[in-house]
């Protein structure tokens, strides 16, 4: 029996529509298939009882009975409150199968009638509780839900932790929740049975945070918004879902650099303690809250005399955490600092930072106090951020820069020079080289509705046309009104030209007329003495010309290379230094294109240029999978990915390369996905260029999960596509040899010979030796399919080798695999064990796999180790720990590749020794290796 519907919650809470919860879910998953029960708890508005109802929800369903419980702080003085909301309902069924004074003291306390108490009546009272529970799991699996354990009435608590600790083997499961300010839960644990699994709910991340917003409503938020809702809610959902409903409710946004409004219903859960304070270390707080990194020497230095006391009180009452090992003032939660700051009135807001525009020592500091504590345009004020915009550029914070170039327009005079208008696009252009293109988009159009300069209109529209990134497309009626603008003005003109080269590639996919567009636009710049445009034009044109197999690329690279050079454009994705990346990898050089991306990445990071950060994060985690390397690749992938969600940048293209890791280092089913999420992308984009590489990986992760069928229809559209395209370099894609070798399962021989054909020609004529192996490869498959067997294994001997030397560590285990296969039955060299060794030293995972399974239907194969079988009994957590133990990675080098902290390592570890029945790291290592446990 379950207890009836209507006691149960009335709304159901699916456990995938709970954001940034996935390794809790696991956890909770493996202790109740365990048997076990688990406790909840974090801070007030963490998510507790969202959590809790939804693994209500999906555990519910198979018990026969669930109590539920929620206490209230209103009703905790209560006896046996708690205890009634459980039993209650159930009363009746239990009563008669416990003893009779075990019966009278439980309805007496669950009625009310009588004076039931737990010092008159304890020991019965909790053999009824012990009793009854145990009647029901007689009949069937229960499941009891307590959410708010912090609040349930003490006689409850004790009779429900008395009971717990006696259940034994009866199948009696606990789910509750409690609230809880630091890890001190062991209070709760009580009134749990002994296995329970405490799980804490920590901060959600920027990218959950957003999540969160947009499926509660909130989805037209600029980032760099949804970025001080998750500074100022510090991870909390629910704060951050009370400031997004301010902000949606707001009639006006707040400024530059002035924090979040704050509703009343926050201001009153974080300030009720302000009261308690002196007048003077109230606005001493106001201060330290206006003040990026308070310490008690800038309190000083802006007039605080008292502030190491006024601090010192209000951290007694919990306001601040003041720093044990330094000078730093810190709010004891952010919320605190904004709600603080949004009480104030508008002049107590000024005055403070009137104090530290002075009192600040860095001069960006300085500048943005400067701003807040003045009205109106003011030219100095003006001057000065515009000078703090352009320090905080060079130190590589985009973001800061266009923050404060937005100040620095606002106090711009309208007859200014430069004007207000030149310094806005100045700060768009800022907030796209920080990621925030919905911020460059919006002050874009706001230029474009007063601008009549067509210098400034033209730069408006090419800041509109960079924030639509891939999708070129959705633009396109601003192209016409761009040229109107630039008329004939040949620095204008290249601009236009540049950016009509990408519409020609991405969204027409004629990278021929791309090639003339960069082209006209590189002449145009060069009239105009237009360096920077030039630079890039021909960076683009030599991309071109590298793709299509044209005899001038390597001219035009040196063309693109000669001096002088734009420091930003020489780093810049889309510049020559990415474009010479390209060349060396599409030309197998790849200890050179790994040292030329390090080298890239280093500099973007430097100068906080977020979207080539997430492009060289990908293309070295490309360097990596070429070399084999898949452990390290499948970390820069999901680094990359999460670097481009969390930008709104380079999604489909991350998603993609994360595909292909996935599929050679992690999991297919995971790998098909985000290969399913870049094509769609790119077909929602109209980008034809990454929607050959997305449907490219997308066959080759079908040909990885062994669906050969559906991993040909891909890869024959990807034919399709390049050919309409223009690409002829078969080093841009490498998806020939896996059409090849997927054509070969099917049985269509003749197909997959006339691919690998037509694409050797290519290959010969440009020198890529790596893909002419790799058609080797897959033209020994062909040989074999056709009874050619010796000459099949002679063939794929030699490509081992070329493989190997060229580095390509995961294709020279491909080609061990196919070799091994065409010896299967039989005695001597035969074995798998070389492609086995090969691909673990690559931590190719799906294709370990794939050779375990040939080796066990191989009748002259001696048994393998079950490595593999023992991993798939693991959560994903502890198979990504374990293969990192068996890399030999240390458990802080783990924590660093998987963002976890060392304390998660050490239990996720603790954990895999008891499922794989093993004591130490050592086994781990040996069960890799194949070697028995001592």
């Amino acid at each position: 029996m379950t207890v009836r519907r209507d006691f149960q919650e009335p709304a159901r809470c699916r456990p995938d529509l709970v954001i940034g919860r996935e390794e809790l879910f696991s956890a909770a998953r493996e202790q109740f298939g365990r048997g076990g029960s688990v406790l909840l708890h974090g801070p007030a508005g963490i998510g507790k009882s969202t959590v809790l109802r939804a693994l209500a929800a999906e555990y519910g369903e198979s018990a026969r009975t669930v109590l539920r419980c929620s206490a209230t702080e209103s009703e905790s003085h209560l006896p046996f409150l708690a205890l009634a909301d459980l039993l209650g309902l159930v009363l009746d069924e239990v009563a008669g199968k416990m003893p009779d004074a075990q019966r009278t003291a439980l309805e007496s306390a669950l009625t009310g009638r009588g004076e039931s108490t737990l010092q008159r009546d304890g020991l019965a009272l909790r053999l009824a509780v012990l009793s009854a529970l145990r009647a029901l799991a007689a009949e069937g699996p229960v499941l009891v839900v307590a959410d708010d354990l912090q609040w349930l009435d003490p006689a409850s608590a004790e009779l429900l932790g008395f009971a717990a600790r006696r259940l034994g083997d009866f199948p009696v499961q606990v789910l509750c929740a409690a609230r809880t300010e630091g890890q001190e839960y062991d209070d709760h644990l009580r009134a749990s049975p002994p296995d329970t699994l405490a799980l804490r709910l920590g901060p959600l991340t920027r990218t959950q945070v957003s999540a969160l917003l947009d499926e509660r409503g909130y989805p037209a938020l600029l980032r760099s918004t949804v970025r001080d809702i998750h500074r100022t809610s510090g991870g909390n959902p629910l704060f951050a879902l009370e400031l997004g409903r301010a902000l949606a409710e707001s009639p006006t946004p707040p400024r530059p650099g002035e924090p979040l409004p704050v509703p009343t219903s926050l201001r009153a859960l974080v300030l009720h303690r302000l009261d308690m304070l002196s007048a003077d270390a109230r606005h001493t707080l106001l201060v330290a809250s206006a003040g990026a990194r308070p310490t008690t020497a800038l309190l000083h230095a802006a007039g605080r005399v008292h502030a190491e006391a006024e601090t010192a009180q209000a951290a007694a009452l919990g306001l601040l955490a003041t720093e044990p090992e330094g000078p730093a003032v810190r709010f004891a939660h952010p919320l605190i600092s904004a709600a603080l700051y949004a009480e104030a009135s508008a002049q107590e807001r000024r005055d403070a930072h009137a104090a530290l525009s002075t009192a600040a020592s860095d001069p960006i500091e300085r500048a943005r106090h400067l701003a807040l504590a003045t009205t109106g345009t003011d030219p100095e004020a003006a001057a000065r951020l515009a000078e703090a915009a352009a320090l905080a550029r060079d130190r590589g914070a985009p973001s800061v820069a266009a923050s404060l170039g937005l100040l620095a327009a606002r106090h711009t005079p309208a007859d200014g020079e430069p004007g207000p208008e030149e310094r806005r696009l100045t700060a768009a252009e800022d907030a796209i080289t920080g990621g925030e293109t919905d911020l460059a988009r919006d002050i874009a159009r706001d230029v474009l509705t007063r601008a009549t300069a067509p210098a400034d209109r033209v730069r408006a529209w090419i800041v509109v046309i960079n924030a639509a990134g891939q999708a070129m497309g959705k633009v396109d009626a601003v192209f016409p009104q761009a040229l109107a603008d630039a008329d004939d003005d040949p620095r204008l003109l290249a601009l236009v030209r540049y950016q009509l080269a990408w519409r020609a590639l991405l969204v027409e996919g004629e990278m021929d007329r791309g090639r003339e567009e960069a082209a006209h636009a590189a002449r145009l710049a060069a009239k105009a003495a237009d360096r920077r445009t030039e630079l890039l034009a021909l960076a683009f044109q030599a991309h071109m010309e590298t793709l299509m197999g044209h005899p001038d690329a390597p001219a035009t690279i040196k063309r693109a290379m000669r001096e002088p050079q734009d420091p930003r454009v020489a780093v810049d994705h889309n510049g020559i230094g990415a474009v010479r990346f390209r060349w060396l990898i599409m030309s197998d050089q790849l200890a050179e294109a790994r040292t030329t991306v390090m080298t890239l990445l280093r500099e973007v990071r430097r100068r906080g240029i977020a979207e080539s950060e997430v492009h060289y994060v990908r293309f070295l985690a490309e360097t990596e999978l070429r070399s084999g390397h898949c452990g390290r690749a499948l970390d820069l992938a999901r680094e990359s990915l999460r670097l481009a969600r969390d930008a709104g940048i380079g999604e489909g293209a991350s998603a993609m390369l994360t595909s292909l890791a996935e599929a050679a280092g992690g999991e297919t089913g995971r790998a098909l996905a985000l290969a399913r999420e870049a094509a769609e992308r790119a077909e929602e984009d109209g980008d034809v260029m990454y929607l050959s590489r997305a449907l490219g990986a997308l066959g080759h992760a079908h040909l990885v999960a062994g669906d050969a069928a559906e991993a040909v229809r891909a890869l024959r559209r990807v034919r399709e596509l390049e050919i309409g395209i223009g690409i002829t370099d078969p080093a841009r894609g490498r998806w020939q040899g896996d059409l090849a070798e997927a054509l070969v399962r099917i049985g269509e021989t003749g197909e997959a010979q006339d691919v690998i054909d037509v694409t050797r020609v290519q290959a010969l004529r440009l020198g890529r030796e790596s893909v002419l192996a790799v058609l080797d490869r897959a033209e020994a498959l062909v040989r074999a399919a056709r009874g050619e067997r010796d000459a099949a294994l002679a063939q794929l001997t030699s490509v081992q080798d070329r493989l190997a030397k060229l580095g390509y560590g995961l294709e020279e285990a491909r080609a061990a695999f196919a070799l091994a296969r065409l010896r299967t039955g039989r005695p001597g060299p035969t074995s798998y064990d070389e492609a086995a060794r090969l691909f673990r030293r690559c931590r190719a995972m799906p294709w370990l796999r794939q050779v375990e399974e040939a080796a066990a239907s191989d009748p002259a194969e001696p048994p393998a180790p079950p490595v593999l079988d023992a991993l798939a009994g693991l959560a994903a957590m502890e198979r990504q720990v374990a293969a990192l133990v068996m890399e030999g990675a240390t458990n802080r080098e783990i924590a660093g590749r998987l963002f976890i902290s060392v304390k998660t390592v050490e239990a996720t570890l603790t954990r895999v020794y008891r499922k794989l029945g093993i004591r130490s790291r050592v086994d781990i290592v040996r069960l890799a290796a194949g070697s028995p446990r001592r």
